[in-house]
């Protein structure tokens, strides 16, 4: 009984320090904020999907409040109405794309931004919000962006990202450099995928799977996960182990299986349609940073040996498994790919249900402000309406949860 106690205090210790180095607390509520590129739903499904399945975590919530054509003006004029629904206590921001104005930088359009995502970033501390991403603006694609000149505007947008920068140095937060991310990616795969290959979308802004899984990368790494989601130790001569979220359940000669609570993240089939996000993953380091599930093989005789993971197997070194593969990276099948598509579908009904209820219902709430002074009635009806709707949002929320499911799997070498 001891030692169990000892255990648990040592695991909460653990989740208690890892917690503690990211910009995700306990019970974090996460607002992941912007314009139509956010209204997509994309990255920010990518975000929620990381945040409930790669952490091993059950305490975080997620709401996406994206709005199309929105300035971060027009976020700072809704953020206390329509963030009241959710009370958050973590945001990501990401604004400037419109910002911008679709021209080349001048010093009027730096100081508009500048002002109203001064007004942005201190309305969410004014509510609460203690942990913030601010995000730069994203980039325009270098040959499908046909609104202006793409260097020029993406110069702009480098304009931006550092006044974004500044702030979040300024209000001691951290800082999502999501133009970067992208410029750099594009520069590595377009002269690999052709210049037809669109990195910020077929309409030079909106990005597909591929152009969103760096925008997630972005704010994921801004808010300091570790990556590591989990390691594996086969003994071919011994025990084998598991690191936390990761249960053996049963092991033989050469073979494991276990039962995981903790997933990697998973990605599409086509490794070369921008409509897929694995298609940008030799362009960038997502699964280095963040990806990382690690199998290491101990007691190996030969130079070389073949590891069967799911359905699909791969040969490796015995140096390489013995310092250690990443099966996130090495193989394009995954005995989770099921689970976590599933997981992103209902992730993305409930985040469409998001965009409903604040679009066509919260947000207004504004304009009836003057209606309900000194009308407790109306007041009252206008609370009730607000419940009601989150009753409807915790079924959503619920049906995601349902899906976090331990998921079992056998890896063999030989």
């Amino acid at each position: 009984m001891i030692i169990r106690s000892l255990f648990v205090s040592l695991i909460l210790a653990v989740t208690a320090i890892s917690q503690a180095e990211s910009l995700i607390p306990a019970n974090a509520r996460v607002a992941v904020i912007g314009d139509s590129i956010t209204e997509q739903k994309l990255y920010s499904k990518y975000i929620e999907a990381y945040l409930l399945a790669c952490t091993g975590r059950t305490d975080i919530q997620v709401f996406q409040f994206g709005w199309s054509g929105e300035r971060a003006s027009g976020f700072a004029a809704r953020l206390k109405n329509d963030l009241s629904v959710f009370n958050p206590t973590v945001a990501t921001t990401c604004y400037g794309m419109n910002d911008g104005s679709y021209t080349a930088y001048t010093d009027a359009i730096g100081a508009e931004y500048e002002k109203n995502m001064r007004l942005v970033l201190d309305g969410l501390k004014e509510i609460g919000v203690s942990n913030i991403a601010v995000g730069s603006p994203g980039a325009v694609d270098t040959k499908f962006f046909t609104r202006f000149e793409p260097a020029i505007y993406n110069d702009n947008l480098a304009h931006l990202r550092d006044i974004a920068k500044k702030l979040a140095g300024e209000s001691n937060q951290s800082f999502a450099n999501v133009h970067d991310t992208m410029i750099e990616a594009m520069s590595k795969a377009k002269p690999v995928m052709g210049e037809n290959y669109d990195v910020c979308g077929p309409d030079g802004f909106h990005p597909g799977p591929n152009g969103h899984l760096l925008m997630a990368q972005a704010f994921l790494k801004a808010l300091k996960l570790d990556g590591k989601i989990g390691e594996i130790t086969l003994d071919l001569k011994g025990q084998s182990t598991a690191s936390q979220g990761h249960e053996i359940i049963t092991q033989a000669p050469g073979s494991i299986t276990l039962s995981s609570t903790t997933w990697p993240f998973c990605f599409d089939a086509d490794p070369k349609a921008s409509s897929s996000n694995r298609s940008i993953l030799p362009f960038t380091s997502f699964n280095q940073d963040l990806n990382r599930l690690t199998l290491v093989v101990k007691g190996l005789d030969k130079d070389k040996a073949k590891v069967t993971w799911g359905s699909q197997s791969q040969e490796f070194t015995k140096a390489q498994l013995e310092a250690g593969i990443n099966l996130a990276a090495e193989f394009s099948q995954t005995p989770f790919d099921a689970a976590f598509n599933d997981l992103i579908g209902a992730i993305g009904s409930k985040q469409s249900f998001e965009t409903t209820m604040i679009k066509n219902m919260i947000t207004h709430f504004r304009t009836l402000g003057k209606e309900a002074e000194g009308d407790a009635e109306f007041t009252n009806a206008l609370t009730v309406l607000k419940k009601k709707l989150m009753v409807k949002h915790d079924l959503y929320e619920a049906n995601v949860r349902k899906r976090l499911k331990a998921v079992n799997h056998t890896i063999s070498v030989e």
